[in-house]
């Protein structure tokens, strides 16, 4: 979809639009007041005081209609400036405008307002010149939104749209939409019982149910597998800590209203840790090294707690608790190209087992002209920035430098991945790190007998496991591959009376090898199929009277109508093939 906020155009078309709407909803509910109707990436929305009405899927059209009503009669938007007392005259009977005018600087003496026929609000704008320019729009959704922002004022109700020069334009965001609602992960997730949410719980604290679960585990044993195999150990650490290991680390200045608020126990304060290297900081340091044991890789499945604003939160994509793919690589010096080296390895052989092909690396760098809120080490951020700048070139790989956007500590490299639908999604990222060994007073002795300070090197491949999952349901629309789906096999008989004993045998054999139900329920084949392929089973086995009679497997694949059949043993290696290939 085009952006809307970074387009002139588009940005006027859909800020008048907002006003459009409003003057429509004037018109049909002459009691209405109005609050903000801003531009958005999106669109447009409106928030709106309808005193006691509550706005319906019926009442939409009824809004659209006037709206077209009034763009076809095609008055001018007409700019005008004000004092602030005639905006307070103006707007005298209107509590939210007169909140608006309230808190506007008391240099901002000139204020403007927009006149279209027989509406007027308060807006810096720019418009269009007319509405009859308003042609290609619609209505996209409504809600609930308190006043400001605050749980504690009146609900307002919002009202999305979107409008565009053209109605091609117009049909294809319209259908890029349509996609989007089809690959949500919350809607995805909710019909296949895969993750919830519930008040008593809180706002951002997702729980994982069992099919949810499945996928997880496999995740899990997916990249501990592959980290193994590099060398990495594992470890689990409390997912609180006190208040004195975030001041040791720095969290506590840099990164405090990222936080939980700390409680306190008994004489200490503690805090729900909302990253893990301090913890594995102390994990370095519970034994002495020598150089020859560097590299050392720490790695844990770790969940942590941020502060979300409500308002952001957003399924598995944006949560407060979550778990982390995370490890912390202690190097020497001299050994940071190779192991930064291999990291990047990793990001590409998962991207390559999952498919991921759209994405770029962004490399954030420190502003060297706003050092403030950085380290202060001139010597180490050139370093570490070239460092990272080397292996990027050494690879070949595109990326760009994100000048101001590093880590407080460090430099960082971090992959936006473009998903089906939507903005870019940060999934991996790798962050050097000089200062917070030195905070912890890490060491390792060198072959002089020397103590020096390790580097280390901050690293999580899928980020988190809760965003991960969010990206793959979008990308998929919920139909995972073999190795990864709750449920793999659904095997169904065409009559249980004829066909029922041959399945429960099927069911014995393969159970324990694979997650595989048999639905033996006295329904219509048609019926069981159809809800085989809602529930997004990679695999449904049919049987009748054929694979009876010949020990023959017929199966079709989700989002296939094509029916294979094989012999079993034939069957059995197409799933050992799908499995081992993990794609």
């Amino acid at each position: 979809m085009k952006k809307i906020l970074e387009d002139e155009r588009l940005s006027k078309l859909n800020h008048s639009c907002a006003h459009l709407l409003a003057q429509a909803i004037k018109h049909l509910y002459p009691d209405a007041k109005f609050w903000v109707g801003p531009v958005i990436e999106e669109g447009f929305y409106y928030d709106i005081d309808l005193g006691d009405k509550v706005i319906t899927e019926e009442d939409i059209p009824l809004i659209e209609k006037e709206m077209k009503k009034i763009s076809k009669d095609g008055k001018r938007i007409v700019r005008k400036e004000i004092s602030k007392e005639e905006a307070e005259e103006m707007f005298k009977d209107d509590p939210y405008k007169q909140d608006l005018i309230s808190r506007m600087n008391e240099e901002e003496t000139v204020i403007s307002c927009y006149t279209q026929g027989d509406f007027t609000d308060l807006c810096r704008g720019p418009h269009v010149e007319t509405v009859k320019e308003l042609k290609y729009f619609k209505l996209l959704k409504f809600s609930g939104a308190y006043w400001k922002g605050d749980a504690k004022n009146k609900m307002l109700q919002r009202i999305y749209g979107v409008c565009f020069d053209t109605e091609e334009d117009l049909q294809e965001c319209l259908k890029e939409l349509e996609e989007a609602a089809m690959r949500d992960h919350r809607k995805i997730g909710k019909n296949l019982n895969i993750f919830m949410s519930h008040d008593l719980v809180g706002k951002g604290m997702p729980l994982w149910l069992p099919n949810g679960a499945v996928i997880r585990k496999n995740l899990e044993n997916y990249i501990y597998e592959k980290e193994q195999k590099l060398g990495y150990k594992h470890v689990y650490t409390p997912c609180v800590g006190t208040v004195d290991l975030y001041k040791t680390s720095g969290h506590w200045d840099h990164y405090k209203e990222n936080m939980f608020p700390s409680m306190k126990v008994d004489e200490e304060e503690f805090v729900l840790r909302p990253m893990n290297c301090p913890h594995h900081m102390l994990v370095y340091g519970n034994e002495l090294h020598s150089y020859r044991d560097l590299p050392i890789r720490i790695g844990e499945f770790a969940t942590d707690f941020r502060y979300e604003a409500s308002g952001a939160v957003k399924g598995l994509e944006r949560v407060r608790c979550m778990c982390q793919n995370d490890a912390h690589l202690f190097v020497r010096p001299d050994q940071i190209g190779e192991e930064f080296k291999k990291v990047v390895s990793l990001i590409l052989d998962v991207y390559n087992d999952f498919g991921l092909k759209n994405y770029k690396f962004r490399l954030s760098l420190r502003d060297p002209e706003d050092k403030e809120k950085y380290f202060d080490d001139d010597e180490m951020w050139n370093e570490a920035e070239n460092k990272l700048r080397e292996v990027l070139n050494e690879f070949g790989i595109d990326y760009y430098e994100a000048i101001g956007e590093a880590a407080f500590y460090g430099p960082k490299l971090d992959v936006e991945v473009k998903p089906a639908v939507g903005p870019e999604v940060t999934l991996s990222t790798c962050q050097l790190d000089f200062l917070l060994p030195r905070r912890f007073e890490l060491s390792y002795i060198d072959r002089d007998g020397n103590k020096q300070v390790p580097v280390v090197l901050h690293r999580a491949i899928f980020g988190t496991f809760d965003r991960f999952t969010a990206f793959i349901l979008e990308e998929t629309k919920g139909v995972l591959p073999l190795w990864l789906s709750p449920t793999q096999i659904n095997i169904i008989p065409v009559n249980n009376e004829y066909h029922l004993e041959y399945c429960e045998k099927l069911f014995e054999n393969l159970k324990d090898n694979y997650r595989v139900e048999l639905d033996d329920r006295n329904e219509k084949l048609g019926y069981k199929m159809r809800e085989s392929v809602t529930r997004k089973i990679p695999v449904t086995v049919i049987i009748g009277q054929k694979e009876v009679d010949n020990n023959l497997v017929s199966y079709r694949e989700a989002g296939s109508e094509e029916t294979t059949t094989l012999s079993y043993e034939k069957f059995i290696k197409y799933l050992e093939d799908k499995i081992s290939n993990r794609k």
